[in-house]
């Protein structure tokens, strides 16, 4: 088959014939169809994981075909049965195990669930992983009601797209960041009550003026701006962060987070059940994830370097596989 084949830390993905070894005990061999792109891609390109083998095929959002069957994978690979946190033995698709960047795919049969109908195999790929990290801090961890002020950082990135998404679905106000003029208009089309940018140095007072505080906030930066956040927050609040783009948060007040009794929460990925009961909700409100551009699955490399502009709305994604 070919595939996408990553073969040294820093180097270029060569697009070429790999052999994938026969399926296990429970494994099922996925024809794909679409593949999308994750931040994670790029960094295991630069070295930044340990456990990486060469050569070796990335790749976490898959949709596809298991015979007749269209599917879609769950990518998060040995959760186990805590639901709070995942297993010491916990990864995803696409590292150590060989990903989604190529014509074919084994995965055990327990990841594979029907594709929603109303999406394409292209928006369907760009569902798993920012789906489920979306839903679990949305959902498990958020609690959103309908009634909530919800701010959503760096609009633009996929998981905050679908937070983004699934809020307006639930019927919240919805405001939005981003560094990026376009992006903050191209929310404001999609539904946002308010959009700022983050580059403005007060923004976070625009947002104060704008929404009055906030019930729920979700993160992905951290870094300095993360403070300030916490002071945008109602008593009760829940502020949810996902990831730390922006480095280390220096100067949090503890007397802010504990007068206000404010819940600061991590989250990363999510359980089997957060994956099933995603795609439910995907399904019965007809969310369509927002695919930026696709790219022929042999012309990978272009789609990873716009993932290194920084440049995307939605999710990258490749397909053109037979």
């Amino acid at each position: 088959m070919k595939a996408l084949v990553l073969k040294s830390p820093e180097s270029e993905l060569s697009y070429e014939d790999f052999e994938l070894p026969k399926p296990g005990n429970g494994e099922v061999r996925i024809q794909v169809k679409a593949a999308a792109l994750n931040h994670r891609d790029v960094w295991i390109t630069k070295g930044q994981y340990s456990k990486i083998q060469y050569p070796t095929i990335l790749g976490s959002d898959v949709a596809g075909l298991l015979d007749d069957r269209e599917v879609i994978l769950n990518p998060g690979i040995g959760w186990g049965t805590e639901t709070s946190f995942p297993h010491k033995d916990f990864h995803i698709l696409g590292m150590p195990s060989y990903g989604g960047f190529a014509e074919e795919v084994i995965i055990h049969s327990d990841q594979v669930f029907d594709k929603p109908q109303h999406l394409s195999f292209e928006q369907a790929a760009a569902l798993p992983l920012a789906g489920v990290t979306a839903y679990r801090a949305m959902f498990t961890k958020g609690k959103i009601q309908a009634e909530d002020k919800v701010l959503i950082t760096g609009i633009g990135g996929g998981v905050a797209l679908m937070a983004f998404q699934f809020a307006l679905a639930m019927g919240a106000t919805v405001f939005v960041t981003s560094g990026s003029p376009e992006k903050l208009a191209q929310a404001t089309e999609m539904g946002a009550a308010g959009a700022v940018n983050y580059r403005d140095p007060d923004w976070s007072k625009q947002l104060k003026e704008m929404a009055g505080g906030f019930n729920l906030i979700i993160d992905s930066a951290g870094g300095s701006g993360f403070s300030q956040l916490l002071y945008l927050t109602r008593p009760g609040a829940k502020v949810v962060t996902y990831g730390g783009s922006k480095g280390v948060v220096p100067d949090i007040s503890p007397q802010l987070i504990f007068w206000r009794q404010l819940s600061i929460l991590g989250t990363s990925m999510g359980s089997p059940r957060e994956f099933a009961n995603m795609l439910s909700f995907v399904r019965e409100r007809k969310i369509v994830p927002i695919v930026d551009s696709t790219f022929d699955l042999a012309d990978g490399q272009r789609a990873f370097a716009r993932m290194e502009e920084g440049l995307q709305f939605g999710k990258l994604v490749l397909a053109g596989v037979d």
